[in-house]
């Protein structure tokens, strides 16, 4: 049986166990997955070990975490655990009392934390192991993803793979030497128990604690080396022909040619490689790859709007499909996907006309007025994937989602007219849906037995093929179908809710502004204009602290609907700061107030000041203060569920370049590509995102300039003009006339720039020429989509 030293020693001798991530990033990312997968039990165990079952009895004495804000952290209250908050009070305890700190790390709309929680968290004997021979500490991944991303570093590196729950195990100076996901809390026939782990590292602290130490610090090492990024002794990034071609071709290998998406099961949405395919196939429009790369984007939109992963009947998108045909979902909610993909499906609609899009698109933003939202303008964080089917009884995957048979036919039993064949309602509902008596859920894609019986609504035919079957018009099955939804989402109403998350994280709120913002321009509606308008006011109102110009990463709500923070404040991450500052500048572009841009150039200056790596380019996920006493300090490398901190800055900062001109903003920018040059090469599937700003940084980018007033009938003419265009590598200008205006100051060449016979006037700008002066809308169409 292997030493913990030994399987120490093995784990820095595999570079292979890495090798796997890259190919498994084209599908997701470790954020995306909370599945029951051990990944690493890096000390030997012995088989066979017992110990009771979790307690039946509400632990009813609360432990510390009862004073936190986290919804993730108060889940945990009750636990019989001395659970402490990530902090300076639980090292100090750690180092004064010799003991390993047991760190556990999830977030609370979590399958599989739930399960870990309920099987040995809620456990006593398990309690007792983790309060009297470790230092307990619980995070929230949402709440600190610097501390997620450094352990789950180690965890990926040293196993096949991660997720959460991520449980490691730390020296008193945080620097860890065994990593996991999921344990169940006993030993089976395939799987080692969490009460085994904890008795054998406790004996390994004992017997070969320095040896766990030494090898803790070569890990420690070793991961330094790897997940460094520096410009190194380059000068310039790569090619963008040559890596868009690669990532183009890695897409086109993995395609899904009958469902849509990149992988066989489960499977992601990824919004960034969609944002990838339609920017490649704008700028290889006239040749077959960007014609392919055009139909696999819009294919796979379309196959998942289709499809269960989708809630048809109370709008939205869930996490992620447990199969290839995105039928049975892993049903939890999250911001950041409805945010992303409210813009990949406005976009879809401006290269593409199909209104099927733009529907999606405000149903998406309906789910979120209604569920995500506070009103105060901000956003919640994400519903939970389990619930009780019934008040009182114990909370299933899927339970508020799922339908019977016999519950929609009790629910539509109204007989339709005109059909060649008696027909209900609920007939028709359940052939359109695919829905059967027996239930359409596999007991593959069930393994606990919960969802016998039920049904996931998924669009199985066309409203013409639905209507053709039955000899019904088109506009009557489209009626009769809606009316079913309508009557089901009352229904639905009476179950209990899945448990909100309604903390509010400033980076996901970012990225609602820019779904509202983006949204709201395409399709030229101000009421999601405004919701991101007042999306941004709460940021500022909240999430920002004026005095040091530094935004925090967290608010809460509290009683009554009041917005609360902890204290002291859990200040921002990079993400925070890159994806507000894009949220900020969707929003100028739709709304043209300056008062947003000149926030997001302040902000991008704060940024720049806290994360930014003077020395190898690139910017630090965290703050220096902030992380201080991690082992690691680490760049994001990965474009996954939402994209890289640094490939958004990269957009970012050529969009700042040209609102303004500053020539340090194209700097910096061409300096972080450089320094994620290698990653790019190696794997640029892995990167989307930067591949497509490093695309936009070697083309010309347009400055489309407006001269007109804000609020005139033809400057809206123009500028919903301009949206209705697929242009990302563009900025969008208001020239106001106003040779003091915030713009004016930042781009003397707009005061050369006239209105045509007083008449709002379009110029179109690049390489510091501009176009003729256009006043018609559809001439200037033709000019921005030859």
């Amino acid at each position: 049986m292997l030493s913990v030293r030994a399987w120490l020693g093995r784990a820095l001798l595999l570079p292979r166990a890495g090798a796997g991530l890259a190919a498994s990033r084209r599908g997701s990312s470790s954020r995306d997955k909370d599945r029951s997968v051990t990944v690493s039990s890096s000390v030997p165990m012995p088989a066979g070990g017992k110990g009771s079952r979790p307690s039946s009895t509400p632990q009813r004495v609360p432990n510390r975490l009862i004073h936190e804000k986290s919804p993730y952290l108060l889940q945990h209250a009750y636990n019989p655990v001395d659970w402490y908050p990530w902090g300076q009070e639980a090292f100090d305890k750690a180092r004064k009392e010799n003991k390993p700190i047991f760190l556990s790390v999830g977030y609370s709309t979590c399958h599989w934390c739930h399960m870990m929680e309920e099987e040995s968290f809620q456990n006593e004997e398990i309690g007792r192991l983790l309060s009297e021979d470790f230092v307990s500490v619980k995070v929230d991944r949402e709440e600190r993803p610097d501390v997620d991303k450094v352990y789950m570093t180690f965890v990926q590196a040293t196993s096949s793979g991660g997720g959460w729950p991520m449980n490691v195990w730390l020296t008193p100076n945080l620097q860890p030497f065994v990593g996991g996901t999921y344990f169940p809390p006993e030993d089976g026939l395939t799987r080692v128990g969490f009460r085994t782990v904890l008795l054998r590292i406790r004996e390994q602290w004992k017997q070969n604690k320095n040896a766990l130490l030494e090898n803790s610090q070569r890990v420690t090492t070793a991961l330094l080396a790897r997940s460094e990024i520096s410009v190194g002794d380059r000068q310039l990034p790569p090619s963008a022909a040559t890596m868009n071609s690669r990532c183009f071709q890695q897409l086109d290998e993995g395609y899904d040619e009958e469902y849509g998406g990149f992988a066989e099961a489960p499977k992601f949405p990824t919004p960034v490689i969609l944002s990838f395919l339609f920017s490649y196939w704008l700028s290889h429009r006239l040749t077959q790859d960007g014609s392919r790369a055009q139909q696999m984007a819009l294919h796979t939109l379309k196959m998942m709007a289709n499809g269960g992963i989708r809630d048809h009947v109370g709008q939205g998108f869930h996490r992620y499909s447990t199969d290839r045909q995105w039928h049975v979902p892993h049903f939890e909610k999250m911001l950041y996907d409805q945010a992303q993909l409210a813009v990949a499906y406005s976009q879809a609609f401006q290269i593409s006309g199909d209104e099927f899009y733009s529907d999606v698109a405000k149903d998406i933003l309906q789910y979120v007025t209604r569920s995500l939202s506070h009103r105060s303008g901000g956003f919640y964080s994400a519903e939970d994937a389990d619930s009780p089917p019934e008040r009182g009884t114990r909370p299933k995957e899927g339970a508020y989602y799922v339908w019977t048979a016999n519950e929609v036919q009790q629910l539509l039993p109204e007989p339709v007219l005109g059909a060649t064949e008696p027909l209900t309602s609920g007939q028709l509902f359940m052939k359109h849906y695919g829905l059967t008596e027996a239930g359409n859920i596999s007991s593959g894609q069930d393994p606990k037995g919960e969802l016998q019986g039920q049904n996931v609504l998924t669009v199985r035919y066309s409203l013409e093929l639905t209507a053709a079957r039955f000899g019904l018009d088109v506009e009557g099955v489209r009626t009769l179908l809606n009316t079913g939804l309508e009557k089901l989402f009352q229904a639905r109403k009476h179950r209990p809710k899945p448990h909100l998350d309604s903390k509010m994280l400033a980076a996901w709120n970012g990225l609602m502004v820019s779904g509202y913002a983006v949204t709201g321009a395409v399709l030229g509606q101000d009421r999601l204009i405004n919701y991101a308008t007042n999306g941004a006011k709460f940021l500022k109102r909240h999430m920002f602290d004026v005095a040091s110009g530094r935004l925090m990463r967290t608010c809460y709500t509290g009683s009554g609907g009041t917005v609360e923070h902890s204290n002291p404040p859990c200040w921002g991450f990079l993400e925070d700061y890159a994806f507000v500052v894009r949220g900020l500048l969707d929003l100028y572009e739709a709304s043209q107030e300056s008062a947003w841009l000149e926030w997001a150039l302040r902000l991008q200056d704060t940024q720049d000041r806290l994360f930014w790596d003077s020395q190898g380019g690139g910017y630090f996920c965290s703050e220096a203060e902030l992380g201080a006493g991690l082992p690691l300090r680490l760049k994001d490398d990965q474009d996954g569920a939402e994209p890289s901190a640094n490939s958004v800055s990269a957009h970012n900062l050529l969009r700042l370049h040209g609102f303004t001109g500053h020539k340090d903003w194209m700097d910096k920018c061409v300096c972080l590509l450089t320094a994620f040059s290698e990653r790019m090469r190696r794997v640029p599937v892995a990167l989307p995102e930067m591949v497509r700003a490093l695309s936009a940084q070697q083309q010309t980018l347009k400055q489309i300039v407006i001269c007109g007033d804000r609020q005139a009938k033809d400057t809206k003419a123009l500028v919903q003009c301009v949206h209705s265009v697929y242009i990302p590598n563009k900025v969008l200008i208001l020239a106001d006339g106003d040779p003091s205006s915030f713009l004016s100051r930042q781009l003397p060449f707009l005061s050369t720039l006239r209105r045509l016979e007083d008449q709002a006037t379009a110029y179109v700008c690049e390489n510091q020429a501009c176009s003729m002066p256009i006043t018609d809308p559809c001439e200037l169409r033709k000019l921005l989509h030859p």
